[in-house]
């Protein structure tokens, strides 16, 4: 292991003749070499025999030091002679460089290594020349400079050179180093391979500007050297990049700038990696966080940057932007009838109806349940808002067809206007929703603008929802009864009707308070006070003609769903000490529709306590007529309006005479409500209709009032 040169070119103070020319023969022929090398210099100077052991004739006194051999040790001795302290690997091209040297008439200059007197290796650089001694015959002259630290050192650094490129060349992750135009210097094959090149050689012959011919976006090589020239460095450097065959992948690159001794920018260097998948998974949980699984419409978490983006057009272009609520009308009643799947749908359907309504620029939201919002962008009127909503609305109420069942479905929409309404995305969901349950509270199907009138009743509905909630606290609410006769105008019972009076509102009707305790489901605590109150008070009641009253108490849709109702009734029936017998539950057609196998569940429950069932205002609603057959109930309610008139006979008594009969084919019990006329009672008791209630028994008494009912009966109640 040697390194030669023949004609060195190095500065001329350390040129070899300047060097040994200090070590000439003096002129008495006296040799000088005992002269020390300058003391810059670790080494010693040297004449040797040109033959087989290059057997030194004198030495320098820097021997010692480079070889452990004194000057004396070293003279004249062929065991110590430089052949024999040449490293025996280098021997031979150590002595074939001299002696081409001295074939072409030239100095020489050459670098291997020695064994000390220790045996440690050094390396030395040789430097000599041919000469004469005093006698004409040919020697060497020369120098050995130790070079041990700096060969170790060049070593050192070829390694680690090695390491880095093993590194680079086989790294699975992609390296780089480009100029700062744009330019590759160089990359590994890992980075070929992912951006689509055979070799690293084509993929930098390839792309001459990285700005248009790597990255979609050109700016992000700008964003690179302005982020490195800001920080030193980029960290995670995301880009969506075009690759050699034409394949658009994501990338992160990690890189910083390598600048010289004097500071100069020199390049760029990094790593490069794909991030494809990661940017794939980072963008579907993104869509899972901002879309709803079921339609794919954005949801809640999307519309303020929508709505953002809406507001900025209309900036830019003029005009107002509009936010509609839209909420399907008895959406429950088909979920829970038709089953969910088939809920989930028609939820489908409508999205899709709603997208194909709108324009482009207009966004669909799924806001939650049954509910979306609009965002319509660049309304110059009210007027193009509303020809929005008509189209919506005719779009939603198209008839469809799901599983097999034929459906028409309706909508409710309220709608606000950015600016005028409100300036943010809270706000205007909250005047659209009023906007919208003014809209459903008008007969539904329809759409309503946000008002300034609308926002005081909305303040008033709040305020009678607290003066609610404060009622139920305070046990504001009374029952009142309304008497039921059979058909020779016996007294058989009554029903229990809530009656609400606040010490301050006054007297609140049932057709304010009532639908929205069922909304807000306060009608569960409402009817738990009744459900007490009415067992109480009928457990006292006198028995009329040997036989107990039954007290019907109406069950909303809300209790239906409570688990604990049968429990609640037990103890209400315990506590008061009235008889199961006399006690009957109503309940509307529309709980009915609910989920029927809990319903019935839950029915049986109740009945098992030997409590009676009826169905309220029944043949309003549209539960299915088999139902009748797997409910366990006992009565049925006709509904006032197919009483009311009833007596005109023909058309008029079709249905209550339809109901009858089918009541009495399933061995039910018939009750008639809204009995007014004389003719109508009399009308369905020829029919066969059991019971009748109406203003033309009474009206709704409290307890005092229907005391005194009772004294005017004939017969009157039996006595204690």
């Amino acid at each position: 292991m040697s390194r030669t040169t023949l004609s060195p070119r190095m500065p001329s103070l350390l040129r070899p003749e300047r060097l040994l020319a200090r070590f000439r023969p003096a002129a008495n022929g006296e040799q000088d070499l005992a002269r020390t090398l300058p003391g810059y210099i670790d080494g010693m100077c040297f004449r040797c025999r040109i033959d087989a052991q290059w057997t030194l004739i004198d030495v320098g006194s820097g021997a010692q030091a480079l070889t452990g051999y004194r000057p004396a040790e070293l003279l004249g001795s062929p065991q110590r002679s430089l052949e024999y302290l040449t490293h025996p690997e280098d021997r031979d091209i150590v002595r074939g460089t001299i002696l081409a040297a001295i074939e072409c008439g030239e100095r020489y200059s050459l670098e291997y290594r020695i064994v000390a007197r220790d045996g440690a290796e050094k390396w030395v650089r040789e430097n000599g020349v041919l000469a004469h001694d005093a006698s004409g015959t040919p020697v060497l002259d020369g120098y050995l400079e130790d070079i041990t630290d700096r060969v170790m050192v060049q070593m050192q650094l070829a390694e680690t050179e090695l390491r880095y490129r093993s590194i680079f060349e086989n790294s699975v992750i992609g390296m780089f180093q480009t100029t700062e135009d744009g330019r590759y210097l160089t990359a590994n094959q890992a980075l070929a391979d992912l951006y689509r090149y055979p070799t690293p050689e084509a993929l930098i012959a390839g792309l001459h500007d990285i700005a248009r011919g790597l990255y979609v976006n050109p700016a992000q090589r700008d964003e690179f050297k302005r982020l490195i020239q800001r920080d030193g460095k980029v960290s995670a450097f995301e880009s969506e990049i075009v690759r050699g065959d034409g394949s658009r992948i994501w990338i992160s690159e990690h890189a910083h700038a390598v600048h010289g001794a004097n500071g100069n920018f020199l390049y760029y260097e990094g790593i490069v990696e794909d991030i494809t998948e990661r940017r794939r998974y980072q963008m579907t949980l993104h869509h899972q966080a901002t879309h709803d699984p079921l339609t794919g419409l954005p949801n809640r978490n999307l519309l303020a940057d929508r709505l953002e983006q809406a507001i900025h057009g209309c900036q830019r272009h003029g005009g107002k932007v509009a936010l509609a609520f839209v909420d399907l009308d008895n959406f429950k009643v088909i979920n829970d009838s038709l089953g969910h799947a088939t809920g989930d749908q028609l939820l489908i359907e409508i999205a899709a109806r709603l997208r194909g309504a709108l324009r482009s620029i207009d966004t669909v939201a799924r806001y939650g349940g049954d509910e979306f919002v609009l965002i319509l962008g660049e309304q110059r009127t009210a007027n193009d808002t509303g020809i929005l909503m008509e189209r919506v609305l005719n779009a939603i109420q198209a008839p469809l067809n799901l599983g097999g069942h034929q459906l028409q479905v309706n909508c409710s929409i309220g709608a606000s206007m950015y600016p005028d309404d409100a300036q943010d995305l809270d706000g205007l969901l909250r005047v659209a929703d009023m906007a919208m349950y003014h809209a459903k509270e008008n007969g539904k199907g329809q759409f309503r603008f946000y008002t300034r009138d609308l926002n005081r009743a909305m303040l008033e509905r709040f305020g009678l929802e607290n003066a609610l909630r404060e009622s139920i606290e305070q046990r504001h609410f009374a029952v009142h009864y309304q008497p039921k006769v059979d058909g020779r105008g016996r007294l058989c019972g009554c029903e229990a009707l809530v009656r609400w009076h606040h010490p301050v509102l006054g007297t609140i009707t049932p057709d304010r308070f009532i639908p929205l305790a069922e909304e807000t489901g306060q009608i569960v605590a409402i009817g738990e006070q009744v459900l007490y109150t009415a067992c109480r008070e009928a457990a006292g009641w006198p028995t009329v003609d040997g036989r107990r009253l039954v007290i019907s108490v109406n069950l909303s849709t809300r209790q239906l769903d409570e688990p604990g109702l049968p429990a609640m009734v037990a103890d209400a029936l315990a506590s008061s000490g009235l008889p199961p017998a006399c006690l009957e539950l109503e309940i509307t057609e529309s709980a009915i529709m609910g989920d029927v196998a809990k319903v019935i569940r839950r029915l049986e429950a109740i009945k098992a306590l030997g409590v009676r069932i009826a169905v309220d205002d029944f043949g309003t609603g549209h539960s299915s007529l088999s139902y009748l057959q797997r409910l366990p109930i006992d009565t049925l309610k006709i509904d006032r309006s197919f009483v009311s008139g009833c007596d005109r006979g023909g058309k008029a008594m079709a249905i209550p005479h339809a109901i009858i009969f089918l009541g009495k084919s399933l061995s039910l019990h018939l009750v008639a409500e809204g009995v007014e006329q004389d003719g109508e009672m009399e009308m369905l008791r020829l029919c066969g209709c059991d019971e009748y209630q109406g203003y033309l028994i009474s009206r709704p008494v409290d307890a005092k009032g229907l005391a005194d009912f009772m004294a005017r009966l004939d017969p009157p109640p039996d006595k204690g």
